[in-house]
Formats: structure tokens, C-alpha cells, sequence
């Protein structure tokens, strides 16, 4: 959640930032109301409560003779206060449940609008052009015996698949080689759970608006997560971290799983948009100081893993609608599919600021003062979905593909995917 002294305090930043995201100023000043009417149910509650430890005092030194009226008056007062409590509880629900409703305040310089108003940065690399007809990544895919989408619909229905053969070998090379780059630069491997708690998955802003896109087991009270930004999110909930020695920066590799509600008709083709996949997904707790530093490092490492396996790519500021409750700013590295004339997002990376973590209540000490909340920060590094554009861009016309060399020892030393009998 947002800060509620900046909320009282800036209101009109926190309205532009509601309205840059498409969401109604009314927002802002429900949520004002709330918090005052919290804050004078949180102090009629003190003023009684005062009221009534000064009232014991004068039941416990009262005579005889007066003790009885007292005693009438002190259990007169107690039943006020319980009520009082109780107006509190319930402002206090209203002012959270109002407060839910704001989104992350949009770092200055994010374009304001939805899904089409991103505002692209940077191009990298020469779009690849054929002299013969290209085919796409599932029927490369097949030819090569490393995707099997036939048999993951009768396992397990649509959007599923099975990774065969050179298709899995594949797939955890890109991890491998991933996990090797993070641990060059300082991160500490994790394979989280993935199943959470509903106060986790709360917590880093995925019961909002796309809440229908989790999955729940009902009889656990538990979720499947899309991505391992939110057990790694949840690591250090409640707790105080040490910056002495930097920020904490996590690697997590997991399996993710995402309804994809919404999508019907969809990229129903092929594995671009699946309900499970393994990604590896980084993951930062620093200072909030450091935080847009430490946002462009992430977005540095994943370029330079696309540049390294041979992908054109575009790198593109997400427009302030598109965000998701909890990023204040997202860029998104989206390489070139081929068969499909266009950039898909493979790589996505959000500096949340305190958002994530003043929900999660997780703070640091600067200096040995008062305590302040963290910035947390999240990026892809490697995930499924890179095979689409590795098949398609490195393809050859017998339907072998050529294996970028930085993947190559990950492999064995294969050079070239060659199609199977």
C-alpha cells in the first residue's frame, strides 16, 4: 500500500498517478475519508480509554460510601470503550479496504495510459529475414521432437504441453546459463515453495484486478503462484533487514502457473502464453535511494542475456495503465517473433518502491535510526517462453536450428538442433 502521510500530506500526486493509470481521482478522496474517519475513531477510543484508567484510580482509593456509584459509573464507561474498540475495528477495515484501492504512485517520466501508449526506448539487433518460407516455433518445434502440445492437451487439457528431448534440454540451458549470469552478479539461488498464503500473495498486489488469473486450492486456503517475485517477496516479511553489506538480491527458479483468464482465442497456438512454465525470476530488497539504480542493473543483465543468444529486441517504458497495482515503474524487453511480424514481451522487470513492502512490513535501519521500509525490485532473467524466439530466429530451412554459442556448453557442445526421424 501507499504511505498514508504522503496520502494526507500530497493528495494531488497520489490523484495524478490514480488518473495516469486510468483510475478516477474518487479514489484518493475515499480514501481520505476513511483515514479521517479512522484516525478520530482511533482517538475517541484513547480519550475514553484515558477516561476510564483515571476512573479505576478513583474506584480504588473512593470511600465505602461512594465506592457502589462508581463502580456503576466504571462499568458504564467499560461498555463505552468496548464499543469505541469496536468503531475503531471497523474504521480501521474501511480505511484498509479504501487504501487497497490506490495503486503504487508512477515514478515521474511514466507515460500515462494503457496497454498501447508504452513508449519505446531503445531498438537492439537486426530483425531476421529468410530466403524461404519461415516456419513457426511449434512446428520447428515438432520437427525437432522438443514440443509435444498434442499429448499436453489430452494430459491435462488446453495450453498444456510436454518439453521432449532437445525441447527440455533446451529450456534448462536457458535457465543454466540464467542462473550462472546471477550468480556472476551477486545473487543468492533460491527454489522457493509455490504455493502461499492469501496474506503473501496479498501483499505483493495479486488479489487486485487480476485476482481470476491465480489459481486457488479452496480446501488449502492456498495459491499457485505466476511468478517467484512472490515467495521471494514473502522471505522476509515481518522482519528488519541488515544493508550493511548491500542490497539482498535472490534468484529464484520456479515452476509458475497463471489461469490466463481473459485470454480466450488468444496465442492459442504454441507456448507463448501457457498456463505453466518455469522461469527464473530476480528479485531485490535495497534502500529506496538505490532502487531506479538498481531497476536499470536488471534491465542491463536482461539485454544483455538476449544480445548474447543472438535475439533483436526492443526495450519499451510501460505505459502507467499497464503497470499492475504495485510497480511504479516497468520496462519490458519484448524480442522479435518472426512468423508473427512483431515484439513479445520476453523479459519484464518492476521497481515496486515501499509498496510490496510496507504491506509485508519489511524495513531496514539506515544508520541505527528509525526504521523505514525497503524497495523491493523484480525482473525476469530467463523463462519458457524464450524458446519461441531462440526456434524462429536461429531456424534453417531443413527445420534445424543453429544453437547460439553462449548456449553451447550448456548443451554438450551441440551446434546445431537437427530434426528427428
Amino acid at each position: 500500500m501507499i504511505d498514508p502521510v504522503l496520502l494526507r500530506e500530497n493528495p494531488e500526486l497520489v490523484k495524478r498517478s490514480q488518473e495516469a493509470r486510468g483510475h478516477s481521482s474518487e479514489t484518493v478522496d475515499a480514501a481520505l475519508d476513511a483515514d479521517r474517519e479512522r484516525r478520530a475513531a482511533i482517538t475517541a477510543f484513547e480519550e475514553l480509554r484515558a477516561a476510564q484508567n483515571a476512573h479505576g484510580k478513583r474506584v480504588a482509593q473512593a470511600p465505602k460510601d461512594e465506592k457502589a456509584a462508581l463502580v456503576a459509573e466504571a462499568k458504564e464507561l467499560s461498555e463505552r470503550v468496548k464499543q469505541a474498540q469496536q468503531r475503531v475495528t471497523v474504521a480501521e477495515e474501511a480505511a484498509d479496504a479504501a487504501l487497497s484501492r490506490i495503486e503504487n504512485i508512477v515514478i515521474d517520466g511514466v507515460p500515462a495510459g494503457g496497454e498501447a501508449n508504452f513508449v519505446t526506448l531503445r531498438t537492439h539487433g537486426e530483425v531476421p529475414t529468410f530466403d524461404f518460407t519461415p516456419r513457426d516455433h511449434l512446428e520447428i518445434g515438432e520437427i525437432l521432437g522438443a514440443i509435444d502440445m498434442e499429448r499436453g492437451t489430452k494430459v491435462s487439457g488446453s495450453r498444456f504441453y510436454f518439453l521432449t528431448g532437445i525441447g527440455a534440454r533446451l529450456e534448462i540451458a536457458i535457465m543454466n546459463l540464467a542462473l550462472d549470469r546471477a550468480l556472476q552478479a551477486g545473487f543468492t539461488p533460491v527454489i522457493p515453495p509455490t504455493l502461499v498464503r492469501p496474506e503473501v500473495m496479498r501483499g505483493t498486489g495479486f488479489l487486485g484486478e487480476h485476482a481470476d488469473e491465480i489459481y486457488h486450492l479452496d480446501d488449502d486456503d492456498l495459491y499457485l503462484v505466476g511468478t517467484s517475485e512472490v515467495p521471494l517477496a514473502g522471505y522476509h516479511m515481518d522482519e528488519i533487514i541488515d544493508f550493511a553489506k548491500g542490497p539482498k538480491r535472490y534468484a529464484g527458479w520456479s515452476t509458475c502457473y497463471r489461469r490466463e483468464a481473459g485470454s480466450y482465442g488468444k496465442d492459442t497456438r504454441g507456448i507463448i502464453r501457457v498456463h505453466q512454465f518455469n522461469k527464473l525470476e530476480m528479485f531485490v530488497y535495497t534502500n529506496l535511494e538505490d532502487a531506479e539504480a538498481e531497476h536499470l542493473r536488471l534491465v542491463e543483465m536482461q539485454e544483455r542475456m538476449l544480445q548474447d543468444l543472438g535475439l533483436a529486441y526492443r526495450v519499451i517504458d510501460v505505459a502507467a495503465g499497464d503497470l499492475g497495482s504495485s510497480a511504479a515503474r516497468k520496462y519490458d524487453v519484448e524480442a522479435w517473433v518472426p512468423t508473427q511480424d512483431a515484439y513479445r514481451e520476453l523479459t519484464s522487470t518492476s521497481n515496486c518502491t515501499t509498496f510490496q513492502a510496507r504491506r509485508l512490513d519489511i524495513r531496514h535501519r539506515p544508520d541505527g535510526g528509525k526504521t523505514q521500509h525497503v524497495a523491493t525490485l523484480n525482473g525476469t532473467l530467463a523463462t519458457t517462453r524464450w524458446i519461441v524466439a531462440l526456434l524462429e530466429t536461429h531456424q534453417r530451412e531443413d527445420g534445424s536450428v543453429t544453437v547460439p554459442e553462449v548456449l553451447r556448453p550448456y548443451l554438450g557442445g551441440l551446434e546445431i538442433l537437427e530434426p528427428v526421424a
